[in-house]
């Protein structure tokens, strides 16, 4: 502790503070690194971010095209002219999804033919692009059919379940629903009406989620215009991600692969995609009981439930074949621990411009890159390696993460400290981040060091940020947000799916981390979701976007540079006694204070107590090390070999979250922890928790079983660090 000490006193002779301690760094260390990361923060350009960005989004460029190709090549020849090593671009065969032709017409009571096109705006001439597609929602079945069309709000199995109360049989009909309202994943929504038996999906975007009801829209501001249309893929990726024909191993050069109808991933039913200029002919027209209060949405017209007046006529033909998505891989080697990896990524295919989703991210990413090679330029390079890809297909099915990851997985599953993505880098000012428990504090440490536009630390602006909002934007149907701000309500450790994270996580057992900055977002997933967008509204002058790249590279720079992985156990011990606590609070309300004794724990039948008790031995195990590694570090450096072997540790405790035979019902999803919900919204203890629900007390004995074995185990590796650390 004397060089901590000798370090205020000097600060305070000097009239300053002293720096900010790095958690895994030795004081030495911390200083070297504090030069490093000035050094990439003095790097990244608003300019040359812009020029990436209007490079991205000149043309659309959605997977399997010939233009996301050309960008595939066009990210691999920037990486090579930055300096980064080992530049390759993979292929993957995949079952791909693109429309032949979409149409729909009302037939009854009157004719009425949906134009399924944006309009254009002469002050943003990408408008015009006549290469911009017709509406479509991509892996949607072939077939025609004529029907009665029913109004079932959002899609979910309540509002069937509602329907069927008013006595309106869904079987046969064409269902028309809106996107958010409330959320849930679009895949869900057709998986949902597969089941009820509906012969067709329409989805609409309804101006009380993303449009008018929300504020000026575009042109003049940032929500969706009448015409604008939220495409999409309606894949069952919350079953299996990536490529459907070859779910659980890589859709590499003579693959074997499964048949499409065979495929757990691939819908059975018809689904088009409508504007709101669209949908309101139709609903306008329709008969059948009012609907509810909180059904309505936001066109002046009264909504009913419909099912016999209004008869629709619905054609779908798409291109469902195999076709080459192209995954592009970079490299900086560490100069100590080559093989130790932190993982930097985005996806490149967008569903026509990509100015937010994802060019925004890939910008800054672009960025990035090229601050960290002109680092490796002139001699700076890291410990570990940093390795940067550019993923393919995320938006039809999370392909090419997954693909990629299945192909490496024995390499990942011992070499990643850390995957870090950004799927889109900025739609606003507000910043938000998700991890794993573990990594939480690291996120909030780094946020100190860097200076937000608004004239603030970017820590100041994201408490801030977060304190006036108590919810995210409704047009990308993200979750809840935390009413209290603090240090450790910041981070959102919720993670659920609909990124590229998800194999990295859900399958390899790694962790991972999640950034953007929010806003105001209307036009997700529309062609007005692009460069003109992001000028006026998203990021004029891209200034978050070049916060972004400073962000990233700072945090995968304190990853792959510390003596000690900045990995916080106890905070994430922490998170876990939380979430059983919650799931005993879900089966009785009335008890449901967190931080309750182990006694009395249920969830139903199933006693959760001694999952309690060793989340709090896992807990304890993890603030023990933290606090001898804090003080090891502040006292000398640690000797290499030691410090590798505690290094291997904290790497094994995220493995040891999976669970070899998966989820129940869905063994591709093998964490303990962490999983989605059909809906793509965040689901804790996975197993543990849809047993309950179901009330299969049996399975959730049995999942709660594994998850003690799990924080044992955990708890052990920490205590063997410690001894380890303390030389015992």
């Amino acid at each position: 502790m004397k060089k901590l000490s000798a370090l205020v006193v000097s600060a305070l002779l000097a009239g300053t503070a002293p720096a900010q301690r790095f958690t895994g760094y030795t004081d030495a260390s911390a200083d070297r690194e504090r030069a490093v990361e000035q050094t990439l923060k003095s790097l990244p350009s608003p300019e040359r971010v812009r020029r990436f960005h209007r490079y991205l989004t000149a043309e659309p460029h959605p997977a399997g095209s010939e233009r996301n190709n050309e960008l595939a090549r066009y990210v691999a020849a920037e990486w090579k002219r930055q300096g980064w090593q080992e530049v390759t671009i993979h292929r993957y065969d995949v079952y791909n999804s693109a429309p032949r032709q979409v149409t729909l017409e009302m037939v009854e009571p009157v004719r009425y033919t949906a134009g399924l096109r944006e309009a254009a705006y002469d002050v943003d001439p990408d408008t015009k692009n006549p290469h911009v597609s017709r509406g479509y929602l991509a892996m949607s079945a072939s077939g025609e059919v004529t029907a009665p069309l029913v109004y079932v709000r959002g899609g979910n199995p309540e509002d069937y379940d509602l329907l069927e109360k008013r006595g309106i049989d869904v079987r046969g009909k064409v269902a028309i629903v809106r996107y958010s309202d409330p959320y849930s994943y679009r895949g869900f929504k057709a998986l949902t009406a597969e089941r009820r038996g509906a012969a067709a999906l329409l989805i609409y975007s309804d101006p009380a989620e993303d449009g008018f009801k929300r504020g000026p829209v575009f042109p003049d501001g940032p929500w969706g215009p009448e015409t604008h249309l939220q495409r999409g893929a309606i894949t069952y990726d919350f079953i299996v991600p990536g490529d459907p024909l070859t779910p659980g191993w890589a859709s590499t050069k003579g693959a074997r692969r499964i048949k499409p109808e065979d495929a757990l991933s691939v819908p059975k039913i018809m689904a088009a995609v409508l504007s709101w200029h669209d949908a309101k002919p139709l609903l306008e027209q329709m008969d059948g009981p009012e609907a509810p209060k909180d059904w309505q949405g936001g066109l002046p017209i009264t909504y009913r439930l419909g099912g016999g007046r209004v008869k629709v006529h619905l054609k779908v033909d798409m291109d469902n074949s195999i076709k080459p998505y192209y995954v592009v891989e970079a490299r900086l080697r560490g100069t100590e621990l080559a093989d130790d990896w932190v993982l930097l990524g985005n996806h490149r295919d967008a569903w026509e411009f990509g100015g937010v989703d994802p060019s925004s991210g890939t910008a800054s990413m672009l960025e990035l890159t090229r601050a960290l090679g002109e680092m490796a330029k002139k001699g700076i390079h890291p410990r570990r390696s940093i390795i940067a890809c550019s993923w393919d297909g995320e938006e039809v099915g999370l392909t090419g993460s997954t693909e990629w990851g299945e192909q490496f997985a024995p390499d990942l599953s011992r070499k990643l400290v850390a995957y870090i993505n950004v799927d889109s880098s900025a739609s606003g000012p507000s910043f938000q981040a998700t991890a794993v428990g573990s990594l939480a504090p690291l996120l909030v440490e780094v946020s100190r060091s860097l200076d937000d536009p608004s004239g603030t630390s970017l820590y100041e602006a994201w408490k801030k940020s977060a304190a006036g909002d108590t919810s995210r934007f409704a047009a990308t149907g993200g979750g809840e947000r935390k009413a209290a701000v603090d240090d450790d309500s910041l981070v959102d450790t919720r993670i659920g799916s609909g990124s590229d994270h998800t194999v990295f996580l859900n399958a390899l057992g790694r962790p991972v981390v999640g950034l953007t900055f929010d806003g105001p977002y209307g036009v997700y997933h529309s062609m007005y979701d692009d460069y003109y967008w992001i000028n006026h509204f998203g990021d004029p002058g891209y200034r978050y976007h070049t916060l972004m790249s400073e962000f990233w590279g700072v945090l995968a720079l304190r990853l792959a540079n510390a003596d000690v992985l900045p990995f916080d156990f106890g905070f994430y011990g922490r998170d876990i006694k939380t979430f059983l606590n919650e799931l005993c609070g879900a089966a009785d309300p009335a008890r449901a204070a967190v931080g309750r004794t182990t006694e009395g724990c249920r969830a139903g039948e199933l006693d959760l107590g001694p999952a309690i008790a060793a989340a709090e031995e896992f807990t304890g195990a993890g603030r023990a090390l933290k606090q001898a590694i804090e003080a090891a570090l502040a006292a000398d450096p640690l000797d290499r070999k030691k410090a590798a072997a505690l290094n291997r540790r904290i790497m094994d405790v995220e493995s040891n979250w999976l669970s070899p035979e998966g989820i129940p019902g869905r063994p591709w999803f093998k964490h303990m922890l962490y999983a989605a919900r059909y809906t793509y919204a965040h689901l804790e203890l996975p197993g543990i928790t849809e047993a309950v629900e179901k009330q299969d007390w049996k399975t959730a004995r049995e999942q709660t079983d594994r998850l003690v074995g799990a924080l044992a185990k955990n708890t052990a590796l920490l205590r063997d660090a410690l001894s380890d650390l303390e030389g015992r």
